[in-house]
């Protein structure tokens, strides 16, 4: 009896010790696991593996909502839980563009029609399944190489996807040069180069000099499949500025070099909704073996490419329809050139593989169609300005009768478009006094933003400027004297002023900042957001944590941030610095009686890399 009673006594104490142990091991998990959470700017990709997992499928739904409730808050909560440190998303998240995300689609089952390229179209998460994480750099990230130089190489370790140089090596365009990404300004029509194939555009269409430019008359441009976007790249130096579209295809990071090249460009479809510009917005529309099937759905493309393009403005076209004799090409050539003599337009030039049409300048020839002729007019009631998720439609968007009485859009040639009241002024109520105004007063405002930033910045620091909520573009257009470009972005709720942009030879596109922008990480060097966070928070009741970490997704390492608003906004934005791995630049109130109460708050976003990262550059 006293054996077994001695055996047993061992065997609790055992059980008691193990017991213990575990304890004491639960504990040591727990600690460290809050303490990398405290320090995931060193740690990220291990400490939010568990977060991925939620959003590509996994079963750990709750934990991912638990993580929600933690980061609520509001401007005047004052008790509010403001984390130390974000999460470093995992980096298999180093280039996730939440709204263009396939995992999100398969995840979701969503019924999409791959033939209408409906699954390369906007789809965004739910507020429980968004990442609150930060996006990491990928390995062996450098501070990107600055323009102009940047138009012709990248830092490889920036974009570390080589496969386009491979499957287009016989094209030229872009080369693997040891650390870098070279682009030789080729393409698949122009292999021999963009600066010569524009040159050719300008001599069919008997432009001055051979200018594509036009004498200032030709500034804004729609390069719909620009592949790496070397057409818009090199339109630059012209005085013209391209937005240079491209999905998330088989060619997934086209946009990313393009944007790293600091060539404008933008991520979009043709599929079923409008493209986020407004109609009359462009002088030329381009496609050059883009692989759109224009005559699908009664031309419903070709006709969302007419809403864009202004009165007189010009589509062309290199394809091997254009030029080739074999049946099947023979015969969407002719099934295409009756689509486009039913639109009104006519044939500008054609020379070997390329055609450029022409749009007419009044309604006249729409009006002049015998009844029944397709494509029709566009219902009266069709705004042809609404186009955040706004369906396609086949139908010919036809002039204003001041456009259609003035024979065009009455623009005035670049530069002086930039500080010229618009015509469509008058759409708004908008008084030459009130634009004048306006542009003088942004011009001081951007000249102080110059002074608080002088400090950090040399000439070509900043190349890729987004105006989170341009209003009439007058941020944009106090930039002109500097070499940097601007997306102009435009509520989706508010005045639709985007067409005024475009009307002083900038380009844009209309956003809802509820939701993420359609662009890779990384991607622009500064974001100025006059008033959007008091916007977001107060009116819409979105998440201002939420835009925060959009806003750090899109900035580049070292780029900067300008916030003007309110001081309980700019205050909300400066304790969240620490969480995010910003430091603050400068802090001032508004110089002039003009700007009331503003605050505002420049911040710079550090460069960081996880473990990871520096582990795989060591």
């Amino acid at each position: 009896m006293r054996g077994r009673t001695d055996g047993s006594q061992k065997k609790r104490l055992l059980t008691t010790f193990v017991l213990v142990g575990a304890a004491l091991l639960f504990l040591y998990l727990y600690f460290r696991s809050q303490s990398e959470g405290e320090s995931a700017i060193e740690y990220g990709s291990r400490s939010l593996r568990k977060l991925g997992s939620s959003y590509l499928g996994g079963d750990d739904e709750s934990d991912l909502g638990s993580k929600q409730d933690e980061f609520k808050f509001g401007l005047d909560d004052e008790d509010g839980i403001v984390p130390k440190s974000f999460p470093v998303c995992d980096d298999r998240y180093s280039e996730l563009i939440p709204c263009l995300d396939r995992h999100l689609i398969y995840q979701m089952r969503l019924k999409l029609d791959l033939s209408l390229m409906e699954h390369y179209e906007r789809h965004c998460p739910l507020p429980e399944r968004r990442f609150n994480c930060l996006i990491p750099p990928p390995n062996g990230y450098k501070v990107p190489i600055k323009w102009p130089k940047s138009r012709d190489e990248v830092w490889k370790a920036n974009i570390p996807h080589t496969h386009l140089a491979h499957e287009k090596s016989d094209q030229n365009w872009m080369v693997v040069k040891g650390e870098k990404i070279v682009f030789p300004g080729g393409g698949t029509h122009f292999h021999y180069g963009a600066d010569k194939y524009i040159k050719s555009l300008a001599n069919m269409l008997n432009f001055s000099k051979d200018n594509m430019n036009n004498e200032g008359n030709l500034r804004t441009v729609l390069d719909v499949g620009c592949g790496v976007a070397s057409f818009g790249g090199y339109l630059l130096s012209s005085d013209i500025i391209a937005m240079s579209l491209a999905p998330n295809d088989v060619h997934q990071n086209q946009i990313q070099f393009a944007l790293e090249r600091g060539i404008p460009a933008y991520l979009g479809v043709l599929g079923t909704k409008r493209l986020p510009y407004p109609s009359r917005s462009f002088e030329l529309a381009h496609c050059s073996r883009c692989r759109i099937d224009w005559l699908q759905r009664d031309g419903i493309l070709l006709l969302e490419l007419d809403r864009l393009l202004r009165p007189g403005g010009y589509f062309a076209y290199s394809s091997p329809e254009a030029y080739a004799q074999d049946e099947e090409d023979l015969r969407i050539w002719k099934e295409m050139s009756a689509l486009v003599e039913r639109m009104c337009w006519k044939i500008a030039a054609k020379r070997n593989q390329t055609v450029i049409w022409v749009k007419p300048l009044t309604n006249d020839c729409y009006l002049e169609r015998a009844p029944g002729t397709q494509p029709p007019l566009c219902r009266s009631d069709d705004d042809p300005d609404a186009v955040y998720g706004v369906n396609m439609e086949a139908c010919i968007t036809p002039y204003s009768d001041h456009d259609h009485s003035s024979k065009g859009s009455g623009l005035a040639p670049w530069p002086a478009r930039l500080t010229s009241p618009p015509p469509r002024l008058a759409d708004f109520g908008y008084s030459s006094d009130m634009f004048e105004m306006d542009t003088e007063l942004w011009r001081k405002r951007v000249e102080n933003y110059w002074d608080l930033l002088s400090p950090k910045i040399s000439a070509n620091t900043i190349r890729n400027v987004m105006d989170m909520k341009a209003n009439l573009g007058s941020f944009g257009a106090a930039l002109g004297n500097k070499d940097v470009w601007v997306m102009n972005v435009v509520p989706e709720d508010g005045p639709n002023t985007l067409k005024l942009i475009y009307d002083r030879g900038l380009i844009g596109s209309t956003h809802n900042w509820c939701e993420a922008y359609s662009t890779y990480p990384r991607t622009y060097d500064l974001l100025h957001a006059s008033n959007v966070f008091s916007e977001i928070i107060e009116k819409k009741g979105c998440s201002g944590e939420d835009l925060l970490i959009e806003i750090d997704r899109i900035l580049r390492p070292t780029g900067f941030l300008i916030v003007r608003d309110k001081k309980p906004v700019t205050d909300f934005v400066k304790k969240y610095l620490p969480a995010i791995h910003w430091e603050t630049v400068a802090v001032a109130d508004s110089p002039s009686e003009s700007d009331g109460d503003d605050v505002v708050l420049i911040v710079q976003k550090k460069l960081w890399l996880t473990s990871e990262s520096l582990r795989e550059t060591d």
